[in-house]
């Protein structure tokens, strides 16, 4: 019987030590297509993807870097989302932040080599601009359970902040339960001060981060739209779940319109994940949420955005658990317990 689902692809972050040989381990079938991206690398001087997969020793001064985890990220997650068993019906296609460039490969706007230059491109200005940073704070309690005033006043105080002389803040990405925020140093040090400790970890800042998806990024938006012209954009042949909750629908996709909004738009303005991961429940109400790989890190924001839109019933996170237990509806396939529900024999 076939099993629909929304693939949901992952960010920045996600890329880690015990990751290390992803490509390898998983997708030896692949190293041709993986070859292809280290040719591209190649005519920017850049290490090969398959080297830096293969490396025996990983450090976070280098994998977190954009030019090199934005890469590893991309080659991992459409590896995995061309593994999926046969019975599986691919409905959307959505992703959190970088994932929106692999989210547009995974539906076919862009070829593999297409995507793979859109994600080189940008992860490497990215880098080597670094402009401002980024922090992640949660909204709930460790039970999952909304808390719009608790949100309301999170980002009032961001206001507050971005409006003091040399400061700015603004929310960067709306992700299930968190905030990420971004901004300078003089900003996010300001939140930083003004918040108190949550859950024994939080404030964390993300190491190697730019201020994504903010006004700070707007040299790196026009610099990408001068390297990357729409003419590498396609026709999807999957639904795509923008960083807006809008639907780009195959054979109703203005494409110039499609690239304007992933060099633009995409690029300088808040991304509401969570959005996304509700419209792809409300609009397509899949039996599976598949989260690509590398890493499992994002499968708990894609809970926590459908316990806050009560789908199904699931109010906090044991009524989520409780269904999770019933019957898989989540799965991340960076999971080695979970990646087997989803891949083929």
């Amino acid at each position: 019987m076939t099993r629909t689902a929304v693939v949901i692809c992952p960010g920045r972050g996600t890329y880690n030590k015990p990751e290390l040989g992803y490509l390898h381990r998983h997708h030896g079938a692949r190293m041709d297509m993986f070859h292809a991206f280290d040719a591209i690398r190649a005519e920017a001087g850049q290490d090969a993807v398959t080297t830096l997969d293969g490396a025996e020793r990983y450090t976070v001064g280098k994998y977190s870097r954009g030019d090199v985890a934005s890469p590893l990220i991309y080659a991992a997650a459409l590896g995995d989302a061309q593994a999926l068993a046969e019975d599986i019906e691919v409905v959307a296609v959505t992703g959190n932040s970088m994932g929106w460039y692999i989210a547009l490969t995974a539906a076919g706007a862009l070829s593999p080599e297409n995507g793979f230059r859109v994600v080189n491109t940008m992860g490497t200005l990215m880098q080597e601009r670094l402009i401002g940073g980024q922090l992640v704070y949660p909204f709930t309690g460790e039970d999952w359970a909304n808390d719009p005033a608790r949100k309301a006043a999170l980002l009032a105080d961001v206001v507050r902040i971005d409006a003091m002389p040399g400061h700015d803040l603004a929310l960067s990405i709306e992700l299930g339960g968190m905030l990420v925020l971004a901004g300078n140093e003089a900003g996010l040090s300001a939140f930083e001060a003004a918040q108190p400790v949550a859950q024994e970890r939080f404030p964390m800042r993300l190491a190697n981060h730019a201020a994504f998806h903010t006004r700070l990024q707007a040299p790196v938006a026009a610099e990408g739209r001068q390297r990357l012209g729409a003419g590498l954009f396609t026709q999807p042949t999957r639904p795509m779940i923008d960083g807006r909750g809008k639907i780009w629908w195959p054979g109703a996709t203005d494409t110039g319109a499609l690239w304007d909004y992933t060099l633009g738009h995409q690029v300088t303005e808040p991304y509401d994940f969570t959005r996304a991961v509700q419209t792809a429940a409300r609009e397509f109400a899949p039996d599976l949420f598949i989260v690509t790989g590398p890493g499992a890190t994002l499968g708990g924001a894609v809970a926590q955005s459908l316990v806050l839109a009560d789908w199904r019933g699931m109010s906090d996170k044991a009524t989520f658990q409780a269904r999770q237990a019933e019957a898989p509806l989540l799965v991340a396939m960076g999971r080695d317990d979970q990646r087997g529900l989803v891949t083929a024999a």
